[in-house]
């Protein structure tokens, strides 16, 4: 019998194995423990959307293939979105895109709009799929870490210039910032437009986040600065705004000719998804500003009580200014090495976290910090807390 010698995995994706996600959640189920690690609610989102997809079934809307772009439902409400929030007006015809969630927009743009040997320019520590989806394209991730400073990670624009080559293509960006929370400030983000026009680059920023801003904070679209609308792809999505991750909705919104782009990749991945649940968050999209209120002082709320627990325990926190997550550093804790203190994490305190050094190119970087998430029910948080004391 023949021996096949060449590897069954393409070598752009080699280095990629089972996610850290999984695996963490699969030792939470094994041990029983509180799984602070990946970033999914333990409720769903409103019952009006939940019974808006149930009338969406019933009635046969969404049921077959709906249109390639999105149903035009969601298109408008997305276009609305926009202009509302954030003044940005955008065709729901020909500017705006939904997708399989935000990952599947993430692969699209960066499949269609990155040639093999183009540099793209990410934040470090970033999303994993990040890395995945440049390598499937065929580019080369330059990572521009953002570092811990009087509380916050910040971006140091000067890396962030000397960082750009004359083989970038474009710079991805995500605000708010998961695993850091960071929220970019207008200054940074008004840098780096500038950087974008001055050196041509495109950005294509993740912003699933958006409304998930802590105190005061602003979230701004880099897409509404001068001279960024026809050069950025901003990428929205409902799971994280309306707690119905296993929906798969997300969408972009660009210029023509950026979605047209976009939309020939995307073709080729799913087609269309999600039919029934478009119509969904359609209706969403336009709840009054309460429920977008209401879910940010929740979430902050629970931050709060997360964030000082883990400070009771031990842990240097990084009080996040946007996303359901916080990092912390566990050397206070006598510990440097977060994938051995992860692992270890559920027999000491029946918790599970997940280390950031999963999100660096630079994993030694990243060794001391541990990312929990706090989209859960209070209780849990209270529960999470109490067994987390164990370790002081």
């Amino acid at each position: 019998m023949a021996v096949m010698t060449r590897p069954l995995l393409n070598r752009r994706l080699a280095e990629f194995g089972t996610t850290i996600f999984a695996e963490m959640s699969a030792l939470a189920a094994r041990t029983g423990s509180i799984n602070l690690g990946q970033g999914f609610p333990d409720t769903d989102g409103p019952e009006e959307i939940r019974e808006a997809a149930v009338r969406a079934l019933r009635d046969g809307r969404g049921n077959q293939y709906p249109p390639g772009p999105g149903v035009p439902e969601l298109r408008s409400a997305i276009a609305d979105h926009q202009r509302q929030r954030y003044g940005l007006a955008y065709d729901p015809d020909t500017e705006v895109l939904v997708t399989a969630g935000a990952t599947e927009a993430i692969a699209a743009a960066l499949l269609a709009l990155v040639e093999p040997g183009d540099e793209v320019i990410a934040l470090e520590p970033y999303y994993d799929s990040y890395a995945a989806c440049v390598a499937m394209a065929g580019g080369t991730r330059v990572p521009v870490t953002l570092r811990p400073h009087e509380g916050r990670y910040v971006l140091d624009l000067d890396e962030l210039r000397a960082a750009v080559t004359d083989r970038t293509r474009l710079i991805l960006l995500n605000t708010p910032h998961n695993p850091t929370g960071t929220v970019l400030t207008r200054a940074e983000l008004t840098a780096v437009a500038e950087l974008a026009i001055e050196r041509d680059l495109l950005v294509v920023t993740d912003e699933v986040y958006e409304h998930l801003v802590f105190d005061g904070t602003e979230h701004l679209p880099i897409a509404s600065l001068p001279g960024m609308r026809e050069r950025t792809v901003t990428i929205g999505s409902a799971g994280k705004t309306f707690s119905f991750t296993g929906w798969k909705v997300g969408w972009i919104t660009a210029s023509p000719g950026l979605t047209a782009a976009v939309r020939s990749a995307k073709q080729f991945l799913t087609y269309v998804s999600s039919g029934p649940f478009q119509y969904a968050i359609a209706e969403a999209l336009r709840l009054p500003a309460a429920y977008f209120d209401g879910l940010r002082a929740d979430l902050e709320a629970k931050r709060d009580l997360l964030s000082e627990g883990l400070a009771q325990a031990g842990f240097a926190v990084y009080r996040p200014a946007g996303t359901y997550f916080v990092t912390t550093d566990i050397r206070p804790l006598g510990a440097e090495d977060g994938f051995a203190f992860c692992r270890s994490l559920p027999e000491r305190a029946g918790v599970v976290a997940i280390p950031n050094a999963v999100f660096y190119d630079d994993r030694e970087a990243g060794a001391p910090f541990v990312r929990f998430a706090f989209c859960k029910k209070t209780e849990v948080l209270e529960e999470a807390v109490s067994r987390l004391k164990r370790l002081v």
